[in-house]
């Protein structure tokens, strides 16, 4: 597991008109429902951006992939230096358990849209792992950037 110390950040949230509360995400550039797994994601990214030094630019956030018959989101996609896909991200809810169940869920999305690296985060549990010859092999850091070719 890797220990992930967040970086403080002035959140933009508001309560709309039907109750709900909202948060501005930076990436896309608009208000999203503060889901408690948004939560995660917004800090996350905060994460990345101030802490690890990836660029915004080089991030997608909950875009549309297709699984076999099934139109699937992914959280959170982050790009080499190339555009290439990189990094996958899957948040959860902070009270949801890191299980295989969570592991499977990215894995499948790895089959549609390859990449290097997978993460998988509840806010407080943070594992990452790294395609090897046959398999993903457990990481004990966090994927630095840029990223080695």
């Amino acid at each position: 597991m890797i220990r992930i110390s967040y970086p403080d950040h002035a959140f933009k949230i508001r309560e709309p008109q039907q109750g709900k509360e909202e948060i501005w995400d930076e990436l896309r550039r608009s208000w999203v429902r503060l889901t408690p797994e948004e939560w995660v994601r917004q800090n996350f990214i905060q994460y990345l951006l101030g802490v690890q030094g990836y660029p915004a630019s080089n991030m997608a956030v909950e875009r549309m992939i297709r699984l076999g018959e099934l139109n699937k989101r992914f959280d959170l996609l982050v790009f080499d230096r190339n555009a290439q896909p990189w990094m996958m991200v899957e948040c959860k809810a902070i009270n949801e358990h890191l299980d295989q169940r969570v592991l499977w869920q990215v894995l499948r999305y790895n089959m549609a849209l390859p990449v290097k690296h997978l993460v998988i985060t509840n806010g407080e549990e943070c594992h990452a792992f790294v395609k090897g010859a046959t398999d993903f092999e457990t990481l004990d850091g966090f994927p630095s950037w840029p990223p080695v070719q």
